[in-house]
């Protein structure tokens, strides 16, 4: 929801923070400002440029296969969707919004991995475009939140003691 009041997390700070994007390009306008502006957050909170990979691919359908793929070979803190799906005249809107999202929260899971999923649904291009700045800004926060959280939660689990 646009202008939501999501809360405050204080105090985020990315430094250090490894992050892999990937970006749909499907209605590319959208999905590059979405993009800069998730880039241009996760600089503003301390993480370094050479800290993120930034991959692209066709479309939506496409996004949680990549992000598989960078959680298996690759160390990051946190990954991030970016995507844009405008409804159409037909049930592939609704396809493709629903496949997408359900295969992309599966990987976070799968790889115990956060995932911030900004592949955004709108009825119309106006919708995606007011959306587009504050969505890629929130993307951003949200991997370096849920990246310092998991490391945060991650001494907290039973040590295996079977040796």
């Amino acid at each position: 929801m646009q202008h939501a009041d999501k809360g405050n997390a204080t105090n985020l700070d990315g430094t250090g923070l490894r992050i892999g994007i990937v970006q749909a390009r499907f209605n590319e306008g959208i999905t590059n400002a979405l993009a800069s502006a998730c880039r241009a957050e996760l600089a503003a909170l301390g993480v370094a440029e050479q800290d993120i990979t930034h991959v692209q691919v066709p479309g939506a359908l496409e996004v949680p296969l990549a992000l598989q793929g960078l959680a298996e070979h690759a160390d990051f803190d946190a990954l991030v969707a970016l995507g844009c799906i405008i409804r159409g005249e037909t049930y592939h809107f609704e396809l493709v919004a629903n496949e997408s999202g359900a295969a992309t929260t599966r990987v976070g899971l799968d790889y115990h991995l956060p995932i911030a999923n900004a592949i955004i649904t709108t009825e119309n291009l106006e919708q995606a475009i007011a959306r587009q700045t504050e969505k890629g800004r929130d993307a951003a926060r949200v991997a370096v939140e849920m990246a310092r959280l998991m490391a945060h939660i991650a001494p907290l689990a039973p040590q295996d003691t079977n040796d």
